[in-house]
């Protein structure tokens, strides 16, 4: 298997470079570049942006707390903040919704903490080129090392290092224990936790993997 040097970038490279994964293109990165700063006053980071659909456009946008937290008020606390800078810009020309999420269970991985803050949890990646003729992978996280990512796939002796710049995406795979952890860092008390036990024992939990506060029509596609 491959075991990648190290690249030597600065940090404001390692800043740009994860831009790529939060957006899908050039048009989002501006979004991105708009939001980011005011976003950042009010407490909050950015995940991810996406902007979907094409008559009735909706404008997603990811974000966490810096101890990685997202409740439902943080959702419309962010969705009123950004408001009135989207409102005064007007960086979307047609007519679109505002929706603020968290980034949820099986998270999207888009920064460098994301994938410090959750070492020894699985996760899948998708590169943008192949490598031994394969684009994708999946193992434990082991962090990070300069600008790479640290992953130790199944079978190998050796942690893989892949650059962050040759990531497309990147998300934890979804667990009974990855939902019990992701309950306990967002602060559930004991008999919170007691009951997820319990409907994961009996198999009955249905979860949905984002706090969403929607700003749209409930039939906007």
């Amino acid at each position: 298997m491959f075991v990648l040097k190290p690249a030597d970038l600065a940090g404001g490279m390692a800043q740009q470079i994860e831009t790529h994964v939060r957006t899908t293109s050039p048009y989002e990165d501006k979004l991105l570049a708009l939001i980011e700063p005011a976003a950042r006053d009010l407490g909050y980071e950015i995940v991810r942006v996406r902007l979907m659909g094409s008559r009735r456009k909706t404008f997603q946008i990811m974000a966490e707390r810096p101890d990685g937290r997202m409740s439902s008020g943080d959702c419309e606390k962010l969705s009123r903040g950004l408001s009135p800078l989207l409102e005064a810009e007007d960086p979307i020309e047609s007519e679109y919704a505002l929706e603020v999420s968290s980034p949820g269970i099986d998270r999207p991985l888009t920064r460098f903490v994301d994938f410090d803050r959750w070492i020894g949890w699985e996760a899948k990646l998708e590169l943008d080129r192949g490598i031994e003729g394969r684009k994708r992978f999946s193992g434990e996280l082991a962090g990070t090392e300069d600008n790479n990512i640290c992953i130790n796939l199944e079978g190998e002796e050796d942690t893989a290092l892949i650059p962050f710049e040759w990531i497309a995406s990147a998300r934890l795979v979804l667990t009974d224990d990855l939902i019990r952890e992701s309950l306990r860092r967002r602060g559930a008390d004991e008999d919170e936790l007691e009951q997820l036990e319990k409907a994961l024992d009996d198999d009955q939990v249905e979860f949905v993997t984002d706090d969403v506060l929607p700003d749209a029509d409930p039939d906007l596609t």
